[in-house]
C-alpha cells in the first residue's frame, strides 16, 4: 500500500459508501449494479489511493476500521452532493423524451394511472414511463422515482407537493357475499360480518372502530398487504372492504351503508423541486394533476 495518498476516484468512493452502508459486498454490488469482484477491487483501489485500511473482515461481514469510520461522514456528504448534482442536471433537460418513473400504491397504479398513461403516450410518445407500484413511500430525494402519488403530504423542504384530489371511500361487498351473509343496514351490524384486511388488521380496526364498527381480529379471516389482492378477495366474496368509490365503480360491487359518512383520503402529487424545472417532468406532473383533479370521486 502506497505511503503517498493519491487523488481518489469517485467510483471508488461510491463503492466504499455503498459497502459501508450495507455492511456487505454482495448487497452493495446489487445497489450499484456491479459484480462483487469489481466492487471489491474498487474498494481495494480506494484503500490504495488513500493509503489506509477501510474495512476489516469479521466472519462473513465487513466492519469499518477507525479510519473508515472517520471518513464515512465525509463520504456521505459527497454522496448527497452527487445526488443533488444529478437532480439539477436532470432538471435542466428540456427534451420531451427519456425515462420517467412514477410511484404510487398498487391500487392507484392499477386503476388511476393507466388512463393517464394513455394520454401521455399520445402527447409525448418518446417518453419511456416506468411505474413503481409500491405501498411504501419511495425516496424521491435519492431518485427512486421522479413523481409520487401519495396519501400523505411529505415534509421534506426540497419536495413540491400538490393536492390533486380527496377521493371518497365507502364500505363495499360483492353480491355473492351479501346473498350468503345478508346486507348490513347500520354500522352496528358490521361486527357480524367478515372483512378483508389490507395489511395489518389492528391498524384497520383502529381506523374503522371509531365509526362504531366494533370489529375484532375474528372479523378479518383473510387479507393481504397487496391492495390488488385484497380487493380481489373482496370481489370474490370473502368479505367487506373499504374502497375508494372511483375504484369500486369499475367493478360490479355493492356500496353498503350509503348514508354513512364517507372516508376521505387526500391525494398528493409530489416531485423534487429541482426536477420540477425539467420540461418532461413538468409535462407529466401537470398532466397527472389535471387528470386527477377532473375525476369524480
Amino acid at each position: 500500500m502506497s505511503n503517498t495518498p493519491q487523488t481518489p476516484d469517485w467510483n471508488h468512493i461510491r463503492a466504499f459508501l455503498a459497502t459501508a452502508t450495507h455492511g456487505s459486498l454482495s448487497a452493495a454490488a446489487r445497489e450499484l449494479g456491479l459484480t462483487q469482484p469489481t466492487l471489491s477491487r474498487q474498494v481495494a483501489a480506494l484503500e490504495e489511493e488513500l493509503g489506509v485500511m477501510l474495512f476489516e473482515r469479521v466472519g462473513r461481514t465487513l466492519e469499518l476500521t477507525q479510519a473508515g469510520v472517520e471518513l464515512l461522514d465525509h463520504t456521505r456528504a459527497m454522496g448527497e452532493a452527487a445526488d443533488k448534482f444529478s437532480l439539477v442536471a436532470n432538471g435542466q433537460s428540456q427534451a420531451i423524451e427519456g425515462e420517467i418513473s412514477i410511484t404510487a400504491a398498487d391500487v392507484f397504479s392499477s386503476f388511476y394511472l393507466p388512463p393517464i398513461l394513455k394520454e401521455l403516450r399520445e402527447v409525448a410518445p418518446e417518453l419511456r414511463i416506468k411505474i413503481v407500484a409500491s405501498n411504501n413511500i419511495q425516496d424521491l430525494m435519492r431518485r427512486e422515482a421522479d413523481i409520487a402519488l401519495r396519501h400523505v403530504r411529505p415534509e421534506q423542504p426540497d419536495l413540491i407537493a400538490r393536492l390533486v384530489g380527496e377521493p371518497k371511500a365507502h364500505y363495499y361487498a360483492s353480491r355473492s357475499y351479501l346473498e350468503k351473509h345478508g346486507t348490513p343496514t347500520k354500522v352496528e351490524d358490521l361486527k357480524d360480518h367478515h372483512f378483508i384486511s389490507f395489511g395489518d388488521a389492528d391498524e384497520m380496526m383502529g381506523f374503522l372502530n371509531p365509526t362504531g364498527a366494533n370489529l375484532t381480529q375474528s372479523n378479518f379471516p383473510v387479507g393481504s398487504k397487496n391492495g390488488i389482492v385484497a380487493w380481489e378477495l373482496c370481489r370474490q366474496g370473502f368479505g367487506i372492504a373499504v374502497m375508494e368509490n372511483y375504484v369500486a365503480q369499475a367493478s360490479d360491487m355493492v356500496r353498503l351503508l350509503p348514508e354513512a359518512e364517507p372516508f376521505t383520503f387526500p391525494m398528493w402529487l409530489v416531485t423534487h423541486r429541482e426536477l420540477h424545472t425539467s420540461r418532461r417532468i413538468r409535462l407529466v406532473f401537470d398532466l397527472m394533476a389535471d387528470h386527477l383533479k377532473a375525476l369524480k370521486h
